[in-house]
């Protein structure tokens, strides 16, 4: 099965299991490439699928929105000293985040999944993967994931600060696998180095409780005002199809699940 077909698969099992004035919001993303949602060109504008719905959001909302970087082991204390208003960074909404924070609706879910060396060998149970290096981006579900899961088993977790990081890692041969999101790691298996280097191993079992419930935006808990105002201009971009759209224009059709049209 192709890397499209069975992240499609898994992210489909996910399912299962104010005023008109116009004023500033700051929304705070990784500082490291997260291709395809967020990322900076060469000339330092933000690009990706994340960012244009951020900006399709703030339209709705009638308000001007500014993205900016912060490293993610430090946004949601970030978020709490106010240095922005929130996080549009696919952060997953989980349990243990909902302590500190709040987050907006669910605008989208996708598998998360394991890569590694084209080797053919596509066992990737914590069992197989005893002794070998698996990396991840450190502060994230994948790597309490890995924690959970793997390193019980005799695995060795490898965090990193940025998630290029982890994929340059794997491409040099300095760990064995890479655990992530899907579409993300898609992203990089599409790339020449992640062509010439690595395959998919597959979509880890699902654990909501590590793994969270889909991406939503992170917001104070005392901004109920600013989140009913983002689940409303979510419900309208969804009815206006942008979803669809921004699918469309980045090839993700399929890979992820996002709120219905209706």
């Amino acid at each position: 099965m192709n890397f499209k077909k069975l992240v499609m698969a898994a992210t489909a099992a996910l399912a299962i299991s104010v005023t008109s004035a116009k004023a500033d919001l700051v929304f705070a993303t990784d500082t490291s490439a997260y291709p395809p949602f967020t990322s900076q060109n060469a000339a330092g504008e933000w690009e990706g699928w994340e960012y244009d719905l951020m900006n399709a959001v703030c339209a709705e909302m009638n308000e001007k929105c500014t993205m900016i970087p912060i490293a993610w082991d430090g946004i949601i204390p970030a978020l709490l000293e106010k240095k922005m208003d929130g996080i549009f960074g696919s952060m997953s909404i989980t349990d243990k985040r909902k302590e500190q924070i709040d987050f907006s609706d669910m605008y989208y879910n996708s598998a998360s999944v394991i890569i590694g060396a084209k080797t053919g060998d596509m066992d990737f149970s914590p069992e197989h993967l005893s002794g070998k290096v698996i990396g991840v981006q450190g502060a994230t579900i994948h790597q309490n994931y890995i924690d959970k899961y793997y390193v019980p088993k005799g695995a060795t977790a490898k965090a990193y600060q940025k998630q290029d990081e982890v994929n340059a890692d794997l491409s040099a041969g300095r760990i064995d696998y890479i655990m992530a999101d899907g579409v993300a790691l898609q992203a990089y298996l599409e790339s020449e180095e992640g062509k010439a280097c690595c395959e998919l191993k597959g979509a880890v079992p699902n654990d909501t409780e590590i793994l969270g419930y889909g991406v939503g935006v992170g917001l104070r808990k005392e901004d109920t005002a600013l989140k009913d105002k983002i689940n409303a201009a979510l419900k309208a971009v969804a009815a206006k199809g942008v979803f669809e759209e921004l699918n469309k224009k980045y090839k993700l059709e399929g890979l992820m699940i996002v709120p219905p049209k209706g």
